[in-house]
């Protein structure tokens, strides 16, 4: 029998909330700035490059932080490291909406992503602990995941409305009273269970190798054409270092679970295909069919509603009735029959036929992500759950960072070939999301085939219930080398 929780309910609930108005805070900061871009740029002067960087300081901090996060989690407590990160966030968020250069407004992205990465690296670890009972953990994933993946499309409707409304810089300061509503209730709600200690994995040269190495990577991929072999190197490096160290940063016998490794990496697959349609759409929104910011925003509003229809009505219960390996296939089945539909995107388009059927299918992600998020932390225990969160995170940044890498050089490349042929801006354009769509459905695909990798769900059955009955970790620890 599972023990009952030692946090009363209405407080674990509470947890919840705060864990996601964190969460909601740093998905919103993702995309709420792709639609104020060409503002600021007008405002401060920026050249392409250095409006490049405006989103490239945040995703390189915030992807090549992720895992150290994760682990100083699990070594410092997961309160600590997550209030750290709320604070940072929020003081960086003030900068950049105080920002009037491009150096002060680079300078405070850079922040947010550190402070980005300490708050969310732990989140999910904090929901795995938080509840015991497996019917709970399903809906509390199912909540998480909900403000996670509508949290990106709201984004794109307030950046709109603020951008067009007021001036680009509220994009930021939306966040300083979130930030101060979230720090204070968590103060008091969550859990200050204390962390590990830095003597078991503070593995200093490892953190090194692998924070460098990711940052490095993130960076090689947003700059497009930059030399990865540095990258590469060194995240060699801090494979060959985890299987030597006594205590390492991440453990190999956390990749040999079948259940974090399938998931990742559907996640990443999935992740890099959505995120990059997100980008992709609202430029064909723009650029081709002449919405202006808010009217693209509200445009994607209704993939917000589908989203929280999948993700709240219906994930838990399926995901319990069925397995979540079977609702995860369902789910992007949903989002390849978008994308699928987009790859046809008329220059002459219209929002009712060719693309709000696409908004709608794309509450498949609010199934799907619900049950690989269930998935890839039901092996994480007290002693590692932030670190599995970090790793979670980080493919899910990296598949993101890589998926618009390559989907808006191939639908610039595509495009510059049309237009070289004759082809009106217009048309040349369109021909180059189309491809770029092509692309993503393509990774949808390999994410719904990557699923039979996953194990079924006799044997993914209720490991939450399997953990909390025998109070052991399953994720079985290696004894120390000398």
């Amino acid at each position: 029998m599972t023990p009952a929780p030692t946090t009363p309910d209405r407080t674990r609930w509470a947890a919840l909330a705060v864990l996601c108005a964190g969460t909601l805070m740093i998905i919103l900061d993702g995309t709420i700035v792709t639609v104020a871009l060409p503002r600021i740029q007008t405002d401060l002067g920026l050249s392409s490059g250095g409006l490049a960087w405006v989103m490239n300081a945040y995703l390189i901090a915030f992807g090549g932080m992720l895992l150290l996060a994760g682990r100083l989690g699990d070594l410092l407590g997961p309160k600590r490291v997550l209030l750290a990160g709320l604070a940072l966030f929020t003081t960086a968020s003030l900068l950049c909406g105080l920002a009037d250069t491009p150096a002060l407004l680079i300078g405070g992205r850079l922040l947010q992503g550190v402070g980005g990465a300490l708050t969310a690296s732990v989140s999910l670890g904090m929901i795995v602990n938080l509840f015991t009972e497996p019917r709970d953990l399903r809906r509390a994933f199912a909540v998480y995941s909900f403000v996670g993946s509508a949290g990106a499309s709201l984004g794109l409707v307030l950046g709109g409305l603020l951008t067009q409304e007021l001036n680009w810089h509220w994009i930021f300061f939306i966040n300083v009273p979130i930030g101060i509503a979230t720090g204070i209730p968590a103060v008091r709600l969550l859990d200050s269970r204390p962390g590990l200690g830095l003597r078991r994995g503070a593995d200093v040269p490892g953190a090194l190798l692998v924070t460098s190495g990711l940052t490095l990577g993130v960076y090689a991929i947003v700059e497009h054409g930059r030399d990865a072999w540095p990258a590469a190197l060194l995240l060699v490096g801090f494979a060959v270092r985890q299987a030597t160290a006594a205590d390492p940063l991440l453990p190999p016998r956390i990749l040999r679970s079948r259940k974090v490794a399938g998931a990742n990496l559907v996640q990443g697959l999935m992740v890099a295909a959505l995120f990059s349609f997100q980008i992709l759409i609202a430029q064909y929104l723009q650029h081709v069919l002449g919405f202006g910011p808010a009217a693209t925003g509200l445009a994607m509003a209704p993939s917000a509603l589908s989203i929280a229809a999948f993700s709240l009505g219906l994930s838990a219960r399926l995901n319990t009735r069925f397995g979540e390996r079977a609702v995860l296939a369902a789910g992007l089945l949903m989002l390849v029959l978008g994308l699928a539909w987009l790859t046809r995107a008329p220059v002459h388009g219209h929002y009712l036929p060719d693309v709000l059927p696409v908004t709608l299918l794309a509450g498949g992600f609010g199934l799907a992500i619900t049950a690989v998020t269930t998935v890839g932390m039901s092996d994480a225990t007290p002693a590692d759950s932030g670190l599995v969160s970090g790793l979670f995170n980080t493919t899910q940044q990296l598949g993101a960072a890589l998926g618009v890498a390559v989907t808006t050089i191939i639908a610039a490349d595509r495009s510059g070939s049309l237009a070289r042929g004759g082809h009106s801006p217009a048309a040349a354009l369109t021909g180059g999301y189309r491809l770029a769509f092509t692309v993503d459905t393509g990774l949808l695909v390999a994410a719904t085939l990557a699923v039979a990798l996953l194990p079924g769900r006799r044997a993914a059955a209720d490991p939450v219930a399997v953990r909390a009955a025998t109070a052991e970790p399953r994720l079985t620890p290696e004894a120390p080398r000398s």
